[in-house]
């Protein structure tokens, strides 16, 4: 199967919802949520995520979060990452009870396409207060895919992590996490990462685009957001409507799109030093706003 191909299985198989202009989208990837151990790269950005995540569930904006939220490849089990940033997953929790929290499937956790994986692992916790299951997120569905249709334009706005475009981490995602787990997760501790990653192989991240682009150029220049590359991307209107909402594992900082009034932003979150030396989580604009439909075609 091509790379095409899987793109388009991923857009004519996403889940499908309509926004107007008075709504709000926060879009995030590549969180790579850890067990809070030497190889955890979340660790470094869980409190600056956890601030701005907090922020935008108090200004009512839905979280998109576009694949590997979680690190299932270094880690077996879902209840260390969760046991770990218990209280990331606290405030998820919140979105997803009020129906703004949308999850995409990326190549690092992979294992949210298996239905009963999910039921077993993410609709219930065991909840070592009251020594019984509780609830997290019940009836959570993962898709590759997510649609954002405009009510009055009838634009869309297309999401996917974007291991669509990458044949080693969409076929074959099972050696590769066989290979971090016995070797690169061992080599991480002296500086040495994954060579298969595209945000670590620079060849790899451009064939990635390469192949996102020519998709977006054969289907009407469609608006497309990933991640997966970690590396963040802003067109100009007129361009090729590639975006990328970077990652939230850079060094001391995250990157995300805002979608607000009907415009796109790409922001950055990171910890400022103030005058008097209080050190402060704060949200720096990087690109935009930009209006939505200064991408549309037709």
């Amino acid at each position: 199967m091509s790379s095409k191909t899987r793109i388009y299985r991923a857009y004519r198989t996403a889940r499908r919802i309509s926004f107007n202009d008075d709504s709000k989208f926060i879009i995030f990837s590549d969180c790579h949520r850890g067990d809070n151990s030497f190889a955890d790269d979340f660790a470094n950005n869980r409190n600056i995520y956890f601030h701005a995540l907090q922020d935008y569930y108090k200004k009512g904006f839905t979280y998109c979060e576009i694949g590997d939220g979680d690190e299932l490849w270094e880690n077996i089990f879902f209840k260390d990452v969760f046991e770990a940033h218990h209280n990331v997953y606290d405030l998820m929790k919140l979105f997803f009870n009020e129906g703004r929290l949308y999850r995409l499937v990326g190549n690092h956790d992979m294992v949210y396409k298996n239905k009963k994986y999910v039921e077993k692992n993410l609709f219930t916790y065991f909840d070592k207060i009251t020594n019984k299951e509780a609830p997290l997120f019940p009836g959570i569905e993962f898709t590759e895919g997510l649609i954002l249709k405009h009510e009055e334009t009838q634009q869309e706005i297309f999401m996917m992590h974007g291991h669509q475009a990458d044949w080693w981490n969409y076929v074959g995602w099972k050696f590769n996490r066989f290979m971090v787990r016995v070797l690169w997760r061992q080599l991480q501790i002296f500086g040495i990462g994954d060579p298969t990653s595209p945000a670590k192989n620079y060849k790899n991240l451009i064939k990635v685009e390469r192949r996102t682009k020519r998709w977006i150029i054969e289907n009407k220049n469609l608006f497309t957001v990933i991640g997966h590359t970690h590396r963040p991307r802003f067109p100009e209107p007129g361009d090729i409507a590639f975006f990328n909402d970077g990652s939230c594992v850079h060094p001391r900082s995250i990157t995300g799109l805002e979608i607000e009034n009907g415009e796109i932003s790409l922001i950055k979150w990171q910890i400022a030093t103030t005058e008097d030396g209080t050190l402060k989580v704060v949200r720096v604009l990087l690109e935009g706003p930009q209006k939505l439909i200064d991408y549309k075609t037709e």
